[in-house]
């Protein structure tokens, strides 16, 4: 599936309206020189690292503050670090389950939002060598899933949970990046991970939509954290706004 496809597959599995016709949050708007200045943190699910990149590049390129070196991870082990003391401004997590965790031992310092989705596809070497068409065609080869506490991980046993089958993978890995670049490695048939992580890796992987995509969607929330500035806040409001919306469009997100 070439990577335009797959970015149609996406939209039609997660059945969410064009990006540009989303409400949005507030846009960074007016002269940069009035804005805050500062420095962010910034811990984020292991899957929006591509389109964080971007995303932090266009936020500094319109705004005096900057965005320190981000922590990339398992959103599960994201809120373990955060619980027990690391220093962040803004987490940006993969399901609202682990934001939940996040809430509840109440360190956020705004109320979360979504500001994306994603569905999970079956990843595969280009050409799809194996014929890979849906989730029982997995059975007897050697593939690869998240571990079910993290996002990635949960999504896939409900996905699993839609045909009635079981997952029988030869490992669980803590995100979803270390799951599609053992495929890309050629280490594995397949693995279970998120459409964008296909979309980052076109040239190498492949994807297999199974029919049952559209029925499992992960919501991404953003926050600001116990203690961030306002330099954090505009960062946040550059994820929700237009401009930050048609970031994650380019790397196959869905909208909220």
């Amino acid at each position: 599936m070439t990577t335009r496809a797959l970015r149609s597959a996406l939209a039609a599995a997660t059945a969410v309206v064009v990006l540009a016709g989303c409400a949005g949050g507030a846009e960074i708007d007016g002269d940069p020189a009035d804005q805050v200045s500062g420095t962010v943190t910034v811990y984020a699910a292991a899957s929006l690292q591509a389109a964080f990149t971007d995303l932090i590049t266009e936020f500094e390129q319109v705004s005096p503050a900057t965005v320190a070196p981000p922590v990339y991870d398992g959103s599960a082990t994201l809120v373990t670090q955060l619980t027990e003391g690391a220093d962040a401004d803004v987490l940006a997590s993969a399901d609202t389950a682990t934001m939940d965790d996040l809430v509840s031992a109440g360190l956020n310092a705004s109320d979360p939002v979504v500001f994306a989705t994603n569905t999970l596809v079956i990843a595969v070497a280009p050409g799809n060598p194996l014929g890979i068409a849906e989730l029982e065609d997995l059975d007897g080869l050697d593939y690869v899933v998240c571990a079910p506490e993290v996002p990635c991980g949960a999504a896939t046993w409900s996905l699993f949970d839609v045909d009635a089958l079981t997952v029988e993978a030869v490992s669980q890995e803590q995100n979803v990046t270390a799951v599609a670049e053992r495929v890309a490695r050629g280490e594995v048939d397949a693995g279970l991970v998120y459409a964008t992580d296909v979309v980052a890796r076109s040239d190498v992987l492949e994807a297999v939509v199974p029919s049952g995509a559209g029925q499992v969607v992960n919501q991404y929330p953003i926050t600001t954290l116990a203690g961030a500035d306002e330099a954090a806040a505009a960062f946040v409001d550059f994820v929700l706004s237009d401009e930050g919306r048609a970031v994650l469009a380019e790397h196959g997100f869905g909208g909220p």
